[in-house]
């Protein structure tokens, strides 16, 4: 078992690098595109970045959730740690692949739209309502995941991806719900960044939100 566990590790890290790039760069380049063309209306720019998020969600948890899991998250990989679903070495090397691999996609989405390669976002999302967004969004989709996989594993890409289509609209922040978004998103000054300033926030609060879920799920799924 431990030998097929450290064969598998590259391939899993890979999965979870490369998820992440895809998601960030579906993120960060539906935005970008979706402000272009917005003329100006937010509301109609948040639904073009709100539609491929969900849409990609479902795709790459489908593709690479046999493999690695489908993380893409620190705060669901804390979650699944807790519950000893995987090791903390393990934790941290999913960690550092998820952040690693949305900071490169942010980037690829900059190149993609010939922008500034690396930029720092100016975009505040700050204050007591987007704090208690971030919470509700995590807090929510950390208990989405659990319950799914209790109830109908199956069902997970297409549950997750439209939970964070959802949350994208009820939750003040738009739903970052995601540590490893969070970071990548500082690097880009463009409709999905986030001011560097208001990062270690929103990272504390997702991780809150993630611990409580995590237990309050538990026991609301006991057999």
């Amino acid at each position: 078992m431990e030998n097929r566990i450290i064969i598998n590790m590259p391939r899993r890290l890979f999965a979870e690098g490369v998820g992440t790039f895809s998601l960030l760069a579906t993120v960060v380049g539906s935005g970008i595109m979706a402000e272009n063309l917005s003329g100006g209306n937010v509301a109609i720019a948040l639904l073009g970045n709100t539609i491929p998020t969900g849409a990609i969600l479902v795709v790459l948890i489908t593709v690479f959730g046999p493999i690695s899991g489908a993380h893409f998250n620190p705060a669901v990989t804390l979650s699944f740690a807790l519950r000893k679903n995987i090791s903390v070495p393990e934790s941290v090397l999913y960690v550092v692949a998820q952040i690693s691999g949305g900071i490169v996609g942010v980037l690829a989405a900059h190149f993609m739209f010939d922008m500034e390669i690396l930029e720092t976002s100016t975009k505040l999302r700050t204050g007591a309502g987007q704090w208690m967004g971030e919470f509700v969004a995590t807090f929510g989709l950390v208990g989405t995941i659990m319950a799914c996989i209790k109830a109908r594993p199956s069902a997970v890409p297409m549950v997750v991806g439209l939970y964070i289509t959802a949350a994208y609209w009820f939750t003040s922040s738009t739903s970052f719900a995601n540590p490893a978004v969070t970071i990548a998103r500082s690097f880009s000054d463009s409709f999905a960044g986030i001011d560097p300033s208001n990062i270690a926030a929103f990272i504390v609060i997702q991780f809150l939100a993630a611990i409580m879920a995590t237990y309050t799920f538990r026991w609301l799924l006991e057999d």
